[in-house]
């Protein structure tokens, strides 16, 4: 599709009326891939961000799902919305929400003004100053606790639970299973090395699956939180954004993701005390998923698609490995 992004004449009257200031540049912000991330400059020399929902800022193509995942389609502003209230009534720091519009006001599409906490990425200061980092990562680890601790006797999106919607048939070690199962099928029609290991793999995941006792206790989980995730404020704060998927769910599958993504810095998040079994299957069913979504998103005009492929070409050793 050929994509449109915003100019400044579309956001003039929204900064006119909602700030009360004049619009000086707009810059689309890079990196997203659900929404579209604007950083609107103004006349006082102060910054906010707009955040975008539109089909033109989408680059996700549809995918058959499991239909109880609640990791599925999360995007949108009544997610964003539900996910800010629970991330402040947990004290957990995120930007500001200044304004939401659902009622296209100012744009034929979903938009929100937030505070803008700067450009700096934990990832970002991980890498530069480690040492710098530290205090932010015990930040982090400390929110993330007050959020793996809000327990709900019931798991799925927070919009979704707020309506009664979230189906609670089966257990959400077996959802995961069979999620992972989808996402294998997709991609071993995608890459010989995954199609002769097929059945090897199923085996695999269906071994991890048998391994996990019952449970259903489910905390509140960011769902994909990365470094990158993370915005240092200028005074140091960690700032959790791209909240859309905020879920109840099982603590393990968020940590199998942080462990993932920070690494040997993960110690320092001071992890709550987390099921080995259930864990060890969240770990290999994220694998899989980080195949199957780069390798999709690959095939849409994303921007930088060597990287994604470059993902998927990293999972599938370790998927491979496991075996």
């Amino acid at each position: 599709m050929e994509r449109a992004f915003l100019r400044p004449d579309d956001v003039r009257d929204l900064v006119a009326e909602q700030l009360g200031r004049r619009l000086t540049s707009l810059n689309r912000l890079t990196g997203g891939t659900k929404k579209g991330v604007y950083r609107l400059r103004l006349d006082d020399r102060t910054t906010v961000i707009l955040y975008v929902w539109a089909p033109g800022e989408n680059y996700w193509p549809h995918s058959p799902a499991v239909p109880d995942d609640p990791f599925a389609d999360a995007s949108g502003a009544d997610l964003f919305a539900a996910g800010h209230a629970a991330l402040t009534a947990a004290a957990v720091r995120t930007p500001r929400l200044l304004m939401l519009d659902r009622d296209g006001r100012y744009l034929p599409a979903d938009i929100a003004l937030v505070e803008d906490v700067g450009e700096l990425t934990l990832e970002a200061l991980m890498e530069r100053d480690p040492a710098a980092a530290a205090a932010p990562l015990s930040s982090l680890g400390d929110a993330l606790r007050r959020m793996h601790t809000t327990l709900g006797p019931r798991y799925g999106k927070l919009a979704a639970l707020a309506r009664g919607e979230a189906p609670q048939a089966r257990s959400a070690e077996d959802i995961i299973t069979d999620r992972a199962l989808s996402h294998l099928d997709a991609v071993a029609a995608r890459d010989a090395r995954l199609a002769d290991a097929r059945e090897r793999i199923a085996d695999h995941v269906r071994h991890l699956r048998h391994a996990v006792a019952a449970r259903r206790e489910y905390g509140l989980v960011h769902g994909e939180l990365g470094p990158d995730h993370v915005l240092v404020t200028p005074s140091g704060e960690p700032a959790v954004v791209d909240i859309e998927g905020l879920t109840y769910f099982d603590v393990e599958w968020e940590h199998a993701f942080l462990q993932l993504r920070f690494g040997d810095a993960y110690p320092a998040l001071r992890p709550v005390e987390l099921d080995p079994h259930r864990l060890e299957l969240y770990r290999y069913a994220q694998v899989l998923s980080l195949i199957e979504g780069p390798l999709r998103i690959a095939d849409t005009d994303f921007p930088d698609r060597q990287w994604m492929l470059d993902l998927a070409e990293w999972n599938i050793t370790k998927a491979l490995a496991a075996l």
